[in-house]
C-alpha cells in the first residue's frame, strides 16, 4: 500500500482523534489539544498525517514541537489496522527531513517504560536512551524513558 504524507489540517481531526482513542499506548489528547497544535505559533509544531493514497483516508500522525536546535517528538500513532507496515518509518523520515530544515540536529522524547514495541521503533531509527522520570506516567504509575537521537542530513539518510 502506498501512504502520502503532508500537512495535517483542521478536516483531519476527527479521524486523528479516533485514531488517538483507539489505541492504548497513544496519549490520549482531546480534539482541542489537536485544534491547538494547529494554531501554535510558540512553540512552532510540526504535524503530519500519513493517508491512504487510495482510499484517502487518514491512518497515522505526528507532532513535534521545534525550538531549534532541538524538537520533541511529542505523538506519533497509527491506527491498528495500518500498524507494522512502514506508516510510522514513513511519518519520521518526513517529520526528519523537515526538522532539519527547521534547523534541527536533536531530538528528544519520552516514552512508557512498559511500551516496549514503541521503545524498540524509537530504537531502530537511531533513538538511545539517556535517561529516566521516575514516576513520571499515572494510570499505571509508571517511569518515562527518555530518548535523545542526532538528525543527520536527508541525502544520508537510507530511505523509508
Amino acid at each position: 500500500m502506498i501512504y502520502r504524507v503532508r500537512s495535517m489540517v483542521p478536516a483531519d481531526l476527527d479521524r486523528v482523534v479516533e485514531i488517538t482513542a483507539a489505541l492504548k499506548d497513544a496519549p490520549q489528547w482531546p480534539r482541542r489539544v489537536f485544534e491547538a497544535v494547529l494554531g501554535a505559533a510558540t512553540p512552532m509544531r510540526i504535524a503530519l498525517i500519513a493517508e491512504d493514497s487510495v482510499a484517502r483516508v487518514v491512518v497515522g500522525y505526528i507532532v513535534a514541537g521545534v525550538v531549534p536546535p532541538e524538537a520533541e517528538l511529542e505523538s506519533i500513532a497509527v491506527s491498528a489496522g495500518h500498524q507494522r507496515q512502514g506508516v510510522a518509518q514513513r511519518l519520521f523520515a518526513v517529520m526528519a527531513d523537515e526538522l532539519v530544515r527547521a534547523q534541527v540536529g536533536e531530538v528528544l522524547l519520552e516514552v512508557r517504560e512498559s511500551n516496549q514495541a514503541a521503545r524498540g521503533f524509537y530504537a531502530s531509527l537511531g533513538f538511545l536512551e539517556e535517561g529516566r522520570r521516575r514516576s513520571y506516567y499515572a494510570d499505571p504509575v509508571e517511569d518515562a524513558v527518555l530518548m535523545r537521537m542526532q538528525l543527520v542530513e536527508p541525502s544520508s539518510r537510507p530511505h523509508v
